[in-house]
């Protein structure tokens, strides 16, 4: 079955999709601290990667591995809003939900320091 809100074809889906992420954009900066936390981090990080004496392979590796944890913490911010939208009460489906995207975030941290320690120390 095709979903109704798929209309739009070529050009014009492009330039809503555009619209729509850009919204998700600000809507995490405004209301997520982790996702602001993140960018402030990536602000330090990813100019720090072109000052670094690294390989371009490395430090392409250096800046996706950033970029993966505001990849992540958007899809864990995605799913804290759909599981509120359902019920604010608690259960513990709407718990795991929570807490595996959070856990999620904790691993693409993790990667973020590894990645940054082996190229950094060899």
């Amino acid at each position: 079955m095709i979903s109704p809100y798929k209309g739009k074809t070529g050009l014009r889906r492009v330039i809503n999709a555009t619209g729509y992420s850009l919204a998700g954009l600000r809507t995490a900066f405004r209301q997520e601290a982790a996702f602001r936390s993140l960018v402030m981090l990536n602000l330090v990080l990813v100019p720090l990667a072109f000052w670094l004496e690294v390989s371009r392979g490395e430090r392409a590796l250096l800046v996706a591995v950033c970029l993966l944890s505001l990849v992540v913490e958007l899809f864990n911010a995605a799913i804290e809003a759909v599981v509120d939208r359902i019920s604010l009460d608690w259960h513990e489906l709407s718990k795991n939900a929570k807490d595996l995207g959070s856990a999620a975030q904790f691993v693409a941290m993790f990667i973020i320091a590894a990645v940054w320690g082996i190229v950094l120390l060899g």
